[in-house]
């Protein structure tokens, strides 16, 4: 026959997991947030990695048209919201834009879960 113990019978195990580093905080998991979903695009990704590519690492509006094969006012649509995210920073030249990556900004998304981060 079995024993039936009462709930204050049983110890339950303790959770007493300790942390190795300090967590990121609350407004810095929106701002990841932010920059990830920017990044949770093909189109984008594809754009942020012809940028990086490019001579200079920087790149026309107009030379980023042809090869995701999208339109312009799309493609500009993609180009400011990795700006805004952080990725990308622009300066006009006559009628165009001109993208380039902004220093480090890959890596502040990598960094958060690399073993070493924060």
């Amino acid at each position: 026959m079995a024993t039936v113990l009462n709930a204050s019978e049983v110890s339950a195990p303790s959770c007493t997991g300790t942390l190795s580093r300090e967590p990121i905080s609350a407004a810095e998991a929106e701002r990841l947030a932010t920059m990830m979903k920017a990044l949770a695009d093909p189109a984008r990704l594809r754009l942020l990695s012809i940028v990086a590519a490019s001579e200079g690492g920087e790149a026309c509006v107009c030379d980023l048209i042809e090869p995701v094969g999208l339109s312009q006012p799309t493609v500009s649509h993609h180009l400011k919201v990795l700006t805004a995210a952080g990725f990308l920073s622009r300066s006009k030249r006559g009628t165009w834009a001109y993208f380039s990556l902004v220093p480090g900004s890959l890596e502040r998304v990598a960094e958060v879960f690399a073993a070493g981060g924060r």
